[in-house]
Protein backbone atom coordinates (compact mmCIF):
# COMPACT_ATOMS: atom_id res chain seq x y z
CA UNK A 1 0.00 0.00 0.00
CA UNK A 2 2.96 2.41 0.99
CA UNK A 3 3.76 2.02 -2.84
CA UNK A 4 0.79 2.82 -4.68
CA UNK A 5 1.21 5.91 -7.03
CA UNK A 6 -1.95 7.49 -6.21
CA UNK A 7 -0.98 7.83 -2.59
CA UNK A 8 2.58 9.12 -3.07
CA UNK A 9 1.22 11.50 -5.74
CA UNK A 10 1.25 15.29 -4.57
CA UNK A 11 -2.48 16.58 -4.83
CA UNK A 12 -3.19 13.03 -2.30
CA UNK A 13 -0.43 14.18 0.14
CA UNK A 14 -1.75 17.35 0.21
CA UNK A 15 -5.42 16.48 1.12
CA UNK A 16 -3.77 14.19 4.10
CA UNK A 17 -2.32 17.31 5.21
CA UNK A 18 -5.25 19.71 4.88
CA UNK A 19 -7.14 17.52 6.78
CA UNK A 20 -5.14 16.18 9.59
CA UNK A 21 -3.99 12.69 8.09
CA UNK A 22 -1.44 12.99 10.29
CA UNK A 23 -3.31 12.72 13.39
CA UNK A 24 -5.35 9.82 11.67
CA UNK A 25 -8.64 11.89 11.19
CA UNK A 26 -9.00 11.39 7.80
CA UNK A 27 -8.57 8.34 5.80
CA UNK A 28 -8.92 7.03 2.02
CA UNK A 29 -11.55 4.55 1.85
CA UNK A 30 -13.25 1.89 -0.59
CA UNK A 31 -12.43 1.33 -4.09
CA UNK A 32 -9.28 2.73 -4.39
CA UNK A 33 -8.15 0.93 -1.02
CA UNK A 34 -9.50 -2.39 -2.27
CA UNK A 35 -8.53 -2.19 -5.28
CA UNK A 36 -4.74 -1.40 -4.48
CA UNK A 37 -4.29 -4.58 -1.90
CA UNK A 38 -5.73 -6.35 -4.56
CA UNK A 39 -3.20 -4.95 -7.34
CA UNK A 40 -5.94 -3.90 -9.60
CA UNK A 41 -5.28 -0.06 -9.70
CA UNK A 42 -5.36 2.09 -12.68
CA UNK A 43 -4.36 4.96 -13.90
CA UNK A 44 -6.53 7.90 -12.57
CA UNK A 45 -8.38 5.95 -10.14
CA UNK A 46 -10.95 8.03 -8.25
CA UNK A 47 -10.09 8.58 -4.20
CA UNK A 48 -12.47 9.02 -2.16
CA UNK A 49 -11.80 10.23 1.49
CA UNK A 50 -12.96 9.94 5.30
CA UNK A 51 -12.78 12.67 7.94
CA UNK A 52 -13.95 13.01 11.36
CA UNK A 53 -14.06 16.85 10.15
CA UNK A 54 -17.51 18.45 9.01
CA UNK A 55 -18.62 19.45 5.76
CA UNK A 56 -18.05 23.01 6.80
CA UNK A 57 -14.76 22.77 8.42
CA UNK A 58 -13.49 20.77 4.88
CA UNK A 59 -14.74 23.51 3.17
CA UNK A 60 -13.11 26.34 5.47
CA UNK A 61 -9.74 24.80 5.25
CA UNK A 62 -9.62 24.57 1.28
CA UNK A 63 -10.71 27.90 0.65
CA UNK A 64 -7.66 29.08 2.88
CA UNK A 65 -5.21 27.30 0.64
CA UNK A 66 -7.12 28.19 -2.11
CA UNK A 67 -8.10 24.48 -2.95
CA UNK A 68 -11.54 24.79 -5.10
CA UNK A 69 -14.38 22.93 -2.88
CA UNK A 70 -17.85 22.15 -4.16
CA UNK A 71 -20.83 21.04 -1.66
CA UNK A 72 -21.28 17.98 -4.28
CA UNK A 73 -23.55 16.19 -1.08
CA UNK A 74 -23.49 18.53 1.64
CA UNK A 75 -26.54 16.78 2.87
CA UNK A 76 -24.77 13.66 3.47
CA UNK A 77 -21.40 15.58 4.47
CA UNK A 78 -19.89 15.20 0.84
CA UNK A 79 -17.50 18.35 -0.48
CA UNK A 80 -15.28 17.54 -3.75
CA UNK A 81 -11.86 19.07 -3.71
CA UNK A 82 -10.23 20.03 -6.93
CA UNK A 83 -5.99 20.28 -7.49
CA UNK A 84 -4.94 20.54 -10.70
CA UNK A 85 -7.21 18.10 -12.54
CA UNK A 86 -7.55 15.34 -9.72
CA UNK A 87 -10.70 15.80 -8.05
CA UNK A 88 -11.35 14.00 -4.38
CA UNK A 89 -14.67 13.22 -2.41
CA UNK A 90 -14.39 13.98 1.27
CA UNK A 91 -17.28 12.58 3.24
CA UNK A 92 -17.70 13.36 7.14
CA UNK A 93 -17.78 9.96 9.53
CA UNK A 94 -21.36 9.47 9.65
CA UNK A 95 -24.12 6.91 10.79
CA UNK A 96 -28.08 6.52 9.04
CA UNK A 97 -30.18 7.51 11.44
CA UNK A 98 -33.32 6.87 8.77
CA UNK A 99 -33.32 5.26 5.65
CA UNK A 100 -36.57 4.45 3.32
CA UNK A 101 -34.48 2.20 0.83
CA UNK A 102 -33.55 5.15 -1.33
CA UNK A 103 -32.40 7.75 0.56
CA UNK A 104 -30.99 8.45 4.29
CA UNK A 105 -31.46 10.67 7.01
CA UNK A 106 -27.83 10.84 8.44
CA UNK A 107 -26.12 12.01 11.73
CA UNK A 108 -22.25 13.30 11.54
CA UNK A 109 -19.71 11.42 13.81
CA UNK A 110 -16.01 10.81 14.75
CA UNK A 111 -16.34 7.05 15.20
CA UNK A 112 -14.77 5.08 12.80
CA UNK A 113 -16.34 1.70 13.21
CA UNK A 114 -19.79 3.00 13.14
CA UNK A 115 -19.16 4.41 9.74
CA UNK A 116 -17.24 1.13 8.62
CA UNK A 117 -20.44 -0.85 9.73
CA UNK A 118 -22.98 1.88 8.01
CA UNK A 119 -21.15 1.05 4.25
CA UNK A 120 -22.30 -2.31 2.12
CA UNK A 121 -19.40 -4.63 1.62
CA UNK A 122 -16.62 -5.73 4.07
CA UNK A 123 -14.15 -5.26 1.48
CA UNK A 124 -15.31 -1.64 0.85
CA UNK A 125 -15.14 -0.93 4.57
CA UNK A 126 -10.96 -0.55 4.11
CA UNK A 127 -9.67 2.72 4.95
CA UNK A 128 -5.75 3.49 4.58
CA UNK A 129 -3.46 6.52 6.37
CA UNK A 130 -1.36 8.74 5.26
CA UNK A 131 1.38 6.67 5.46
CA UNK A 132 -0.01 3.74 3.70
CA UNK A 133 -1.02 1.93 6.73
CA UNK A 134 -4.31 -0.13 6.88
CA UNK A 135 -6.77 0.14 8.81
CA UNK A 136 -9.51 -2.73 9.11
CA UNK A 137 -12.09 -1.57 11.87
CA UNK A 138 -14.45 -4.63 10.51
CA UNK A 139 -11.73 -7.46 9.17
CA UNK A 140 -12.86 -7.30 5.45
CA UNK A 141 -8.76 -7.45 4.34
CA UNK A 142 -9.95 -11.54 4.17
CA UNK A 143 -12.96 -11.28 2.21
CA UNK A 144 -11.26 -8.83 -0.38
CA UNK A 145 -8.08 -10.83 -0.77
CA UNK A 146 -10.71 -13.72 -1.19
CA UNK A 147 -12.97 -12.27 -3.60
CA UNK A 148 -15.74 -12.81 -1.26
CA UNK A 149 -18.73 -9.97 -1.50
CA UNK A 150 -20.09 -10.25 1.55
CA UNK A 151 -22.59 -7.29 3.24
CA UNK A 152 -21.25 -5.90 6.70
CA UNK A 153 -23.54 -7.26 9.42
CA UNK A 154 -27.64 -8.26 8.55
CA UNK A 155 -27.98 -8.68 4.51
CA UNK A 156 -32.00 -8.02 4.79
CA UNK A 157 -30.67 -4.98 7.32
CA UNK A 158 -28.16 -3.62 4.58
CA UNK A 159 -31.18 -3.80 1.41
CA UNK A 160 -33.38 -2.06 3.40
CA UNK A 161 -31.25 1.11 4.09
CA UNK A 162 -31.04 1.41 0.24
CA UNK A 163 -32.12 -1.44 -2.04
CA UNK A 164 -29.26 -0.07 -4.91
CA UNK A 165 -27.17 -2.56 -3.17
CA UNK A 166 -28.99 -5.50 -4.28
CA UNK A 167 -27.36 -4.41 -8.17
CA UNK A 168 -24.23 -3.56 -6.56
CA UNK A 169 -24.07 -6.95 -5.02
CA UNK A 170 -24.66 -8.84 -8.46
CA UNK A 171 -22.07 -6.15 -9.89
CA UNK A 172 -19.57 -6.94 -7.28
CA UNK A 173 -19.98 -10.25 -7.65
CA UNK A 174 -19.38 -10.21 -11.38
CA UNK A 175 -16.20 -8.01 -10.59
CA UNK A 176 -14.68 -8.88 -7.15
CA UNK A 177 -15.74 -12.07 -6.68
CA UNK A 178 -15.16 -13.99 -9.75
CA UNK A 179 -19.02 -14.48 -10.59
CA UNK A 180 -19.54 -16.39 -6.95
CA UNK A 181 -22.41 -15.36 -4.65
CA UNK A 182 -21.94 -15.68 -1.34
CA UNK A 183 -25.26 -17.45 0.05
CA UNK A 184 -26.53 -14.87 2.68
CA UNK A 185 -26.69 -12.15 0.48
CA UNK A 186 -28.43 -13.54 -2.46
CA UNK A 187 -31.09 -15.25 -0.49
CA UNK A 188 -31.45 -11.19 0.67
CA UNK A 189 -31.69 -10.08 -2.12
CA UNK A 190 -34.11 -12.53 -3.68
CA UNK A 191 -36.48 -11.58 -0.48
CA UNK A 192 -36.23 -8.12 -1.99
CA UNK A 193 -36.75 -8.77 -5.95
CA UNK A 194 -40.38 -7.83 -5.90
CA UNK A 195 -39.82 -4.42 -3.78
CA UNK A 196 -37.56 -2.21 -6.36
CA UNK A 197 -40.10 0.45 -7.70
CA UNK A 198 -38.30 2.46 -5.12
CA UNK A 199 -35.12 2.42 -6.82
CA UNK A 200 -34.59 4.86 -9.88
CA UNK A 201 -34.46 3.91 -13.45
CA UNK A 202 -31.25 6.02 -13.50
CA UNK A 203 -29.74 4.20 -10.77
CA UNK A 204 -29.77 0.92 -11.90
CA UNK A 205 -29.07 1.83 -15.31
CA UNK A 206 -25.80 3.02 -14.05
CA UNK A 207 -24.88 0.04 -11.65
CA UNK A 208 -26.18 -2.37 -14.87
CA UNK A 209 -24.16 -0.18 -17.50
CA UNK A 210 -20.63 -0.96 -15.11
CA UNK A 211 -21.27 -4.56 -15.43
CA UNK A 212 -22.22 -4.68 -18.67
CA UNK A 213 -18.38 -3.64 -19.32
CA UNK A 214 -17.13 -6.71 -16.96
CA UNK A 215 -14.93 -9.41 -18.58
CA UNK A 216 -17.54 -11.96 -17.85
CA UNK A 217 -21.17 -11.38 -16.92
CA UNK A 218 -23.25 -14.15 -18.48
CA UNK A 219 -23.69 -16.53 -15.35
CA UNK A 220 -24.11 -13.12 -13.24
CA UNK A 221 -27.07 -11.89 -15.41
CA UNK A 222 -28.65 -15.73 -15.49
CA UNK A 223 -28.51 -15.63 -11.61
CA UNK A 224 -30.15 -12.36 -11.62
CA UNK A 225 -32.92 -13.82 -13.31
CA UNK A 226 -33.70 -16.73 -11.28
CA UNK A 227 -32.88 -14.36 -8.28
CA UNK A 228 -36.15 -12.30 -10.04
CA UNK A 229 -34.01 -9.56 -10.32
CA UNK A 230 -34.04 -9.26 -14.01
CA UNK A 231 -36.59 -10.35 -16.51
CA UNK A 232 -34.77 -11.74 -19.39
CA UNK A 233 -35.71 -14.15 -22.31
CA UNK A 234 -33.45 -17.34 -22.04
CA UNK A 235 -32.32 -16.89 -25.60
CA UNK A 236 -30.51 -13.45 -24.62
CA UNK A 237 -29.18 -15.60 -21.56
CA UNK A 238 -27.61 -17.68 -24.05
CA UNK A 239 -26.30 -15.08 -26.58
CA UNK A 240 -24.88 -13.40 -23.19
CA UNK A 241 -23.47 -16.10 -22.27
CA UNK A 242 -21.71 -16.90 -26.15
CA UNK A 243 -20.83 -13.31 -26.01
CA UNK A 244 -18.70 -14.02 -23.43
CA UNK A 245 -16.71 -16.85 -25.01
CA UNK A 246 -16.76 -14.78 -28.50
CA UNK A 247 -14.45 -11.60 -27.62
CA UNK A 248 -11.61 -11.03 -25.29
CA UNK A 249 -12.97 -7.54 -25.46
CA UNK A 250 -16.56 -7.29 -24.58
CA UNK A 251 -18.40 -3.88 -24.69
CA UNK A 252 -21.08 -2.87 -22.88
CA UNK A 253 -22.72 -1.74 -26.34
CA UNK A 254 -22.74 -5.57 -27.48
CA UNK A 255 -24.15 -7.15 -24.50
CA UNK A 256 -27.09 -4.37 -24.95
CA UNK A 257 -27.28 -5.38 -28.81
CA UNK A 258 -28.28 -8.65 -27.55
CA UNK A 259 -30.81 -7.34 -24.75
CA UNK A 260 -32.08 -5.30 -27.08
CA UNK A 261 -33.33 -8.18 -29.31
CA UNK A 262 -36.65 -9.26 -27.46
CA UNK A 263 -37.01 -6.11 -25.38
CA UNK A 264 -36.63 -3.68 -27.83
CA UNK A 265 -35.00 -0.27 -27.91
CA UNK A 266 -37.66 1.88 -26.20
CA UNK A 267 -38.21 -0.75 -23.23
CA UNK A 268 -34.84 -0.85 -22.29
CA UNK A 269 -33.70 2.51 -22.82
CA UNK A 270 -37.28 3.35 -20.02
CA UNK A 271 -36.41 0.71 -17.69
CA UNK A 272 -32.36 2.25 -17.20
CA UNK A 273 -32.87 5.12 -18.60
CA UNK A 274 -30.08 4.62 -21.15
CA UNK A 275 -28.64 7.70 -23.39
CA UNK A 276 -28.99 8.63 -26.64
CA UNK A 277 -25.49 7.75 -27.44
CA UNK A 278 -25.55 4.50 -25.45
CA UNK A 279 -28.99 3.43 -27.71
CA UNK A 280 -27.26 4.69 -30.87
CA UNK A 281 -24.11 2.50 -30.27
CA UNK A 282 -25.84 -0.70 -29.15
CA UNK A 283 -27.97 -0.18 -32.00
CA UNK A 284 -25.56 0.08 -34.82
CA UNK A 285 -23.72 -3.02 -33.32
CA UNK A 286 -27.13 -4.92 -33.51
CA UNK A 287 -28.03 -4.20 -36.87
CA UNK A 288 -24.32 -4.66 -38.51
CA UNK A 289 -24.81 -7.83 -36.61
CA UNK A 290 -27.87 -9.03 -38.37
CA UNK A 291 -26.41 -7.87 -41.68
CA UNK A 292 -23.30 -10.27 -40.97
CA UNK A 293 -25.96 -12.88 -39.89
CA UNK A 294 -27.31 -12.78 -43.64
CA UNK A 295 -23.54 -13.15 -45.46
CA UNK A 296 -23.81 -9.09 -46.30
CA UNK A 297 -19.98 -8.88 -45.08
CA UNK A 298 -19.56 -5.80 -47.82
CA UNK A 299 -22.54 -4.35 -46.90
CA UNK A 300 -21.26 -4.22 -43.34
CA UNK A 301 -17.58 -3.05 -43.99
CA UNK A 302 -18.97 0.19 -46.05
CA UNK A 303 -22.12 1.22 -43.89
CA UNK A 304 -20.35 0.98 -40.45
CA UNK A 305 -16.31 1.44 -40.79
CA UNK A 306 -14.73 0.65 -37.42
CA UNK A 307 -18.26 -0.86 -35.78
CA UNK A 308 -18.20 -3.70 -38.11
CA UNK A 309 -14.89 -5.43 -35.97
CA UNK A 310 -16.85 -5.07 -32.96
CA UNK A 311 -20.05 -6.34 -34.55
CA UNK A 312 -18.45 -9.85 -35.62
CA UNK A 313 -18.71 -11.45 -31.75
CA UNK A 314 -22.16 -10.48 -31.62
CA UNK A 315 -23.21 -11.83 -34.60
CA UNK A 316 -21.57 -14.71 -33.37
CA UNK A 317 -23.79 -14.82 -30.03
CA UNK A 318 -26.96 -14.15 -32.19
CA UNK A 319 -26.15 -16.95 -34.50
CA UNK A 320 -24.14 -19.36 -32.62
CA UNK A 321 -21.42 -19.40 -35.08
CA UNK A 322 -18.77 -21.86 -35.36
CA UNK A 323 -15.43 -20.24 -33.97
CA UNK A 324 -13.67 -20.97 -37.54
CA UNK A 325 -16.26 -19.06 -38.95
CA UNK A 326 -15.94 -16.23 -36.93
CA UNK A 327 -12.80 -15.75 -37.12
CA UNK A 328 -12.61 -16.05 -40.92
CA UNK A 329 -15.24 -13.21 -40.98
CA UNK A 330 -12.89 -11.11 -38.60
CA UNK A 331 -9.78 -11.62 -41.46
CA UNK A 332 -12.29 -10.69 -44.32
CA UNK A 333 -12.84 -7.06 -42.43
CA UNK A 334 -9.53 -6.60 -41.06
CA UNK A 335 -7.91 -7.15 -44.44
CA UNK A 336 -10.99 -5.13 -46.44
CA UNK A 337 -10.52 -1.49 -47.60
CA UNK A 338 -13.19 0.15 -48.58
CA UNK A 339 -13.07 2.79 -51.08
CA UNK A 340 -15.70 5.71 -51.18
CA UNK A 341 -18.28 5.54 -53.56
CA UNK A 342 -17.38 6.66 -56.93
CA UNK A 343 -20.49 8.09 -57.69
CA UNK A 344 -22.85 11.02 -56.78
CA UNK A 345 -25.87 12.66 -57.80
CA UNK A 346 -25.20 15.12 -60.17
CA UNK A 347 -23.20 12.51 -62.07
CA UNK A 348 -26.57 11.18 -62.91
CA UNK A 349 -27.69 14.17 -63.41
CA UNK A 350 -25.14 14.81 -66.20
CA UNK A 351 -25.66 11.68 -67.44
CA UNK A 352 -29.37 12.90 -68.19
CA UNK A 353 -31.55 11.98 -65.27
CA UNK A 354 -33.62 14.34 -63.64
CA UNK A 355 -33.62 15.21 -60.07
CA UNK A 356 -36.49 13.09 -58.35
CA UNK A 357 -37.22 9.98 -56.50
CA UNK A 358 -36.39 8.21 -59.60
CA UNK A 359 -32.47 9.50 -59.56
CA UNK A 360 -32.72 7.92 -55.81
CA UNK A 361 -33.64 4.99 -56.46
CA UNK A 362 -31.16 4.35 -59.65
CA UNK A 363 -28.59 5.89 -57.20
CA UNK A 364 -28.98 3.31 -54.54
CA UNK A 365 -29.26 0.45 -57.49
CA UNK A 366 -25.87 1.54 -58.28
CA UNK A 367 -24.55 1.51 -54.80
CA UNK A 368 -26.02 -1.53 -54.46
CA UNK A 369 -24.30 -3.33 -57.75
CA UNK A 370 -21.03 -1.84 -56.74
CA UNK A 371 -21.18 -3.09 -53.15
CA UNK A 372 -21.91 -6.73 -53.99
CA UNK A 373 -19.19 -6.38 -56.87
CA UNK A 374 -16.48 -6.18 -53.79
CA UNK A 375 -15.92 -2.51 -54.55
CA UNK A 376 -14.32 -3.39 -57.63
CA UNK A 377 -17.02 -1.83 -60.46
CA UNK A 378 -15.26 2.01 -61.03
CA UNK A 379 -16.84 5.15 -62.37
CA UNK A 380 -16.63 4.63 -65.35
CA UNK A 381 -18.65 1.20 -65.23
CA UNK A 382 -21.33 2.13 -62.98
CA UNK A 383 -22.14 5.17 -65.59
CA UNK A 384 -22.57 2.78 -68.60
CA UNK A 385 -25.22 0.75 -66.36
CA UNK A 386 -26.78 4.46 -65.85
CA UNK A 387 -26.68 4.95 -69.95
CA UNK A 388 -27.90 1.56 -70.57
Amino acid sequence: MQRAAWLRRSETQKVYALLDGEARRTRAVGGVVRDTLLGRTREGAEVDFATELLPDEVMARADAEGISCYPSGIEHGTVTLRIGEQMFEVTTLRQDVATDGRRAVVAFGRDWRADAERRDFTMNALYADMDGTLFDPLGGLGDCMAGKVRFIGDPDQRLREDRLRVYRFFRFSASHGDQSFDRQGLEACKRVAGDLEQVSGERIGAEMMRMLELEHIAKTVRTMVRAGILSFHRDTLRQLALYDMSTDMPLAAGRLALIMGPHGVEELQSMWRLSNAEVKAATALRDAALLLGKGQINEVAYRFGDVAKTAVPVAAAIYDWAADWQREVSVILRAMRVPAFPIKGQDLVKAGLKPGPALGRKLHTLERDWIDSGFMLNRDELLRRVKS
